[in-house]
């Protein structure tokens, strides 16, 4: 059973106590009888404890950070959004092929920003810029936002802000169950609540220190019952062992759980396993002995931005992974739609 995250360590940048969050954090970090360290910048981190790269790389991972965002300028999020929305940085769980383990490079620690306003403020600058087109917003781009949020309420402060505006939507995924504190936001149907699911032997091998599906499962029940537009990301589709009968299960699970309404209105992503050359030496560093299969001998190279290519499935493979789950869906979820496969 996965807690709710409780930080081992923070950090506090000395800017961040200009905000009423970063106050209300320090206080309640301090009644939690948490060790707090003052930094000047999340930059300056240093002295995370442990004998070895893989004690600081675990103890990085329930290290937090509590700062200000300085770049306000937001990143484009395609497919499944026009932005990302940056509240935090950073995941306090294990997935083993997480591409979030190249971007955040030596610095795995959770960050959260408290100049969440500020941040908000620049979201509606955008909005004003694409009128009159709806501007979607993605929340987990750099984090499992979901895993972090019931210390820091910086996702329900946005989900009730996009439920206010006419131009905005707001999207997440979660692999945590911890939704009860975002039950009763004034969401009015803005923003769309996606969970990360797979086959028990993807979970299983490759997702420690996440929620179990089943737990998932309860959660986004919860979450389509306090109203909110629910979506499922299918990620990453592996293939293994009897594969077809894991994912079949998968949603034989999920159709025997979801509310009727839920599923008028729910939307499926798909995103098969792939990684790059960096991603590779990381993931082997970080998890010896990990057994994601990463031979590219066996894999297809795939050109992507800044030049740093992709290994994803030979075209045959891709191509049955895609038709087998799309028949799925559309045999258990008939009016669900499909927004991608990647």
């Amino acid at each position: 059973m996965v807690k709710p995250f409780v930080p081992q360590l923070v950090y506090i940048e000395p800017r961040a106590l200009e905000y009423p969050l970063g106050m209300e954090l320090k206080k309640k970090f301090e009644g939690m009888g948490l060790e707090i360290r003052e930094t000047t910048s999340h930059n300056q981190v240093r002295n995370i404890p442990g004998k070895n790269h893989l004690q600081q790389y675990r103890n990085a991972k329930s290290t937090l950070v509590v700062g200000v965002r300085k770049t306000l300028k937001f990143d484009t999020s395609k497919p499944s959004a026009e932005y990302a929305i940056p509240l935090a940085t950073g995941c306090m769980g294990h997935c083993h092929y997480c591409y979030l383990q190249t971007t955040m490079g030596s610095k795995p620690y959770i960050r959260t920003y408290v100049n969440v306003e500020e941040i908000l403020d620049q979201a509606h600058e955008y909005m004003e810029e694409r009128a009159p087109k709806i501007t979607r917003f993605e929340a987990s781009c750099t984090s499992d936002i979901v895993g972090v949020d019931h210390l820091t309420h910086s996702l329900k402060r946005a989900i009730e802000y996009f439920g206010q505006s006419d131009l905005g939507q707001l999207r997440f995924v979660t692999k945590f169950h911890h939704v009860d504190h975002l039950l009763d936001a004034n969401h009015n149907g803005k923003t769309r609540f996606r969970f990360s699911i797979n086959a028990d032997y993807v979970i299983k091998h490759f997702e420690p220190g996440t929620s179990p599906l089943e737990k998932r499962i309860e959660a986004a029940v919860k979450v389509a019952n306090a109203g909110y537009p629910l979506g499922f990301i299918v990620a990453p589709i592996y293939i293994h062992e009897g594969w077809q009968e894991g994912y079949k299960q998968l949603f034989i699970k999920l159709s025997e759980s979801l509310p009727k309404q839920a599923t008028r209105d729910l939307t499926f992503e798909m995103i098969q396993h792939r990684f790059t050359k960096p991603a590779k030496r990381v993931i082997e560093k970080n998890y010896p002995k990990t057994k994601l299969e990463m031979s590219e001998d066996e894999r297809r190279y795939k050109w992507g931005r800044y030049g740093i290519g992709k290994y994803i499935y030979q075209k045959d493979e891709e191509q049955e992974l895609r038709d087998t789950l799309e028949d799925y869906i559309g045999h258990y979820f008939p009016e669900a739609k499909i927004e991608y496969f990647t």
